[in-house]
């Protein structure tokens, strides 16, 4: 942001609009004077900026339905986000969270980004927001999945590139996931449960850059049933 007065237009602007736009901004501390749009903003975009922290009043924007922090330097996210009862997009990728706090009280997030940050475990919490349809979690270090996984409402789950060495077979449970991507991590052939390729709802399973050679899992005969399914998503879709 070059100025404060830039700043103040800007902020004039979003009292009218319900949207504050400071993306690259150049921001290394958050900008308390936004702190004036608390009951009236609806999208808040402060990513492509240097900010290590962020305010616990964070948590008074109650009519925010959108929060994107990507591409910063948090190291950890205040708890007082939890209280964005209304949210329903948060994006959070490309910072340096290694864990994320509850955030039960989402009952409305639709859509959840923490890709790009450095958690090892897989935030629990998330498998029981009704209303979570799409969670990226990609690019972390994450290791095994909780068995929690069956009650989420997840409709599309990205695990790229962490650490997962087993997937459990109550994933197959989920009734509503269609995409699942766990490409580039540290599965075994026998570490992909049939009940996923046989039972569940999943049509768009991306499993390249594991530890066994595609060939073989094409050779299944519970691959077959997958693609099955995989076919007849796609003919809806033309």
């Amino acid at each position: 942001m070059g100025n404060a007065s830039s700043l103040k237009n800007h902020v004039e602007t979003s009292r009218k609009t319900g949207v504050l736009n400071l993306s690259d901004s150049h921001l290394k501390q958050y900008p308390d004077s936004i702190d004036v749009l608390h009951p009236s903003l609806r999208n808040l975009e402060l990513s492509k900026n240097k900010l290590k922290t962020l305010p616990k009043s964070i948590g008074q924007f109650k009519e925010l339905k959108i929060l994107n922090v990507s591409n910063n330097s948090l190291e950890h996210l205040p708890e007082e986000i939890n209280c964005l009862s209304k949210i329903e997009t948060l994006q959070v990728n490309c910072n340096l969270l290694k864990s994320i706090p509850p955030l039960n009280n989402l009952m409305f997030l639709k859509r959840a980004s923490f890709g790009d940050n450095q958690l090892s475990v897989f935030p629990e919490f998330l498998c029981e927001l009704k209303h979570l349809e799409a969670l990226d979690l990609s690019k972390n270090n994450i290791t095994q999945l909780p068995e929690l996984i069956k009650q989420s409402r997840l409709v599309e789950l990205n695990l790229n590139q962490n650490q997962i060495r087993k997937l459990p077979s109550s994933l197959a449970q989920c009734p509503r996931l269609k995409t699942l991507r766990v490409e580039e991590n540290c599965l075994e052939l026998d570490d992909i449960p049939k009940e996923l390729l046989t039972s569940s709802k999943v049509s768009l399973l991306c499993v390249e850059g594991n530890l066994f050679d595609m060939k073989s899992l094409l050779a299944l005969e519970e691959y077959s049933i997958y693609m099955t399914r995989y076919t007849e998503v796609k003919k809806k879709m033309f």
